[in-house]
């Protein structure tokens, strides 16, 4: 499973059951009117819809269905519920469908709505309850199936070898179908290490090798379970390093002072857990950015095929090799995937680039070089104009990346990184063009680049990659900053 599909399922497929529960509470509140409606009344129920059904009274039921959702929201049914349990979730749904019910009750009494009766509301909250729990226990179904079979997995790295991890991990591991894999525990040694060893639960590295560890390993969680009393400072500084790379932090209680990071509570077996993220793109935004992604790649696939094929034909035609390239790049939260762009320089590019190091134009990690030997009289048309970029369409479709984003970066270039804070550019997906493309793109210095990056993450809105991708079409005609 591709590595943003696990994302959406980890954190916006829960969330997409806003329209799903829309659909039942409509669907609950049909059977409840129709199972409220006494023998007698119906030969005059078409009448009644005659002449009662106008604007007021589908304003009201409109109101009634975003006050249902609203409270659903307020209930913390869109919250990720991984680590919850069945029973956890079935008491959320009824509490939520009560003050459902309780706010009908009221509509109907301050507008004087004689179908929101009792025994409509008892109907009401019986189907309602029923379906919203069974539609939440059949997706844990699904999902549970999928996570033992390895897919959708969430790493989880904790720190601290005491009683409290060590009871956290086996918790996690008696409950495979919510997908947590621990990858290991980070301390230093102490006197209850060798006692820890006997647990059978590996040591992956101290807490000096953790930056180093986080940097080349997939890691989605940091959980903290240090006596935070004697150990503040170095859960200070593990918080710190976790925000930089952008990826979840799961502790007691709210401590760390992080600026940017956002905080929800998430619960495991009824213990709170503090979940802290300081990715600006989760939710239910996470799934709008996504239909914007699928929607765009497909519309655009279709429309440029022809140029795809003529294109291809010219690079088959002007120099040997294959007319694709594909590129090993560094993905969402390091995940590293196969990235495709059109051919524009000769086959044995990546061979010899060592030799021109020396040559390199950009600043930091980054290799660019204005007159590059490597690339091909074609190639050089495709790289002005961007067209060599277009295959990464199949990129956003596979889930690897997205329209917009920061750059994918070459697994080269993300090892000669020295700076945490710019590795939060992984803790979203890459993206086709950003805030880097419409800037002026390689005239732009390698730490502007990188704080333009954190500009996209912080400030993301829907509006902002429709933006962006507005403002891509006059810099590719400029062509500014292309090599």
């Amino acid at each position: 499973m591709k590595p943003k599909v696990q994302e959406i399922l980890r954190g916006v497929m829960l969330r997409a059951l806003r329209v799903v529960d829309i659909g039942l509470t409509m669907i609950s509140f049909g059977l409840a009117a129709l199972l409220s409606i006494k023998a007698g009344q119906w030969e005059t129920l078409a009448g009644i819809l005659a002449s009662k059904v106008s604007l007021a009274s589908c304003v009201l039921f409109a109101i009634a269905m975003l006050a249902s959702h609203a409270i659903f929201s307020l209930c913390g049914l869109y919250v990720s519920r991984r680590m919850s349990t069945k029973p956890a979730e079935a008491f959320e749904v009824l509490r939520a469908m009560t003050v459902s019910a309780a706010f009908l009750w009221c509509e109907g009494k301050l507008f004087s709505i004689v179908l929101l009766s009792p025994g409509f509301l008892l109907a009401f909250w019986m189907i309602g309850s029923a379906v919203i729990i069974a539609a939440r226990m059949l997706l844990r179904i699904v999902l549970g199936r999928i996570r033992k079979r390895g897919r959708n997995l969430h790493h989880v790295l904790v720190l601290g070898t005491n009683q409290r991890a060590i009871e956290f991990a086996r918790r996690t591991e008696r409950m495979p179908e919510r997908g947590y894999r621990i990858l290991g525990f980070v301390d230093d040694d102490w006197p209850g290490l060798q006692e820890f060893k006997s647990t059978g639960f590996p040591v992956t590295c101290s807490y000096a090798g953790l930056a180093e560890f986080i940097r080349c390993n997939v890691v989605d969680e940091l959980a903290i379970y240090l006596p935070l009393r004697s150990f503040y400072e170095r859960a200070f500084q593990v918080a710190q390093l976790a925000e930089h790379h952008g990826i979840l932090l799961r502790f007691d209680s709210d401590i760390f002072d992080l600026k940017l990071a956002r905080s929800s509570v998430e619960a495991m077996d009824g213990a709170a857990q503090i979940m802290a993220n300081r990715s600006g793109i989760d939710g239910w935004q996470l799934l709008l950015k996504r239909a914007l992604d699928v929607v765009g790649a497909l519309a655009l696939l279709i429309v440029l095929a022809p140029l795809f094929l003529v294109v291809a034909a010219l690079i088959k035609l002007s120099s040997p090799g294959p007319a694709v390239f594909a590129q090993k790049r560094v993905g969402l939260n390091k995940r590293p995937f196969t990235m495709f762009k059109f051919r524009t320089m000769i086959s044995t590019a990546e061979s010899i680039q060592e030799q021109l190091l020396h040559l390199n134009e950009m600043t930091g990690p980054a290799f660019k070089i204005k007159n590059d030997p490597r690339v091909t009289r074609l190639g050089r048309i495709l790289r002005k104009t961007s067209i060599d970029e277009l295959p990464q369409l199949f990129n956003v479709l596979r889930g690897d990346m997205s329209l917009v984003g920061p750059r994918a970066m070459s697994v080269r270039d993300y090892q000669f990184f020295d700076e945490d804070w710019q590795r939060r550019r992984f803790s979203v997906a890459p993206g086709i063009t950003c805030l880097w493309q419409i800037h002026g793109r390689n005239t732009v210095p390698f730490e502007q680049w990188m704080v333009l990056d954190m500009q996209y993450i912080d400030s993301w809105s829907l509006w902002l990659d429709i933006k962006i991708l507005a403002l891509t079409i006059p810099a590719v005609f400029r062509g500014s900053g292309a090599v």
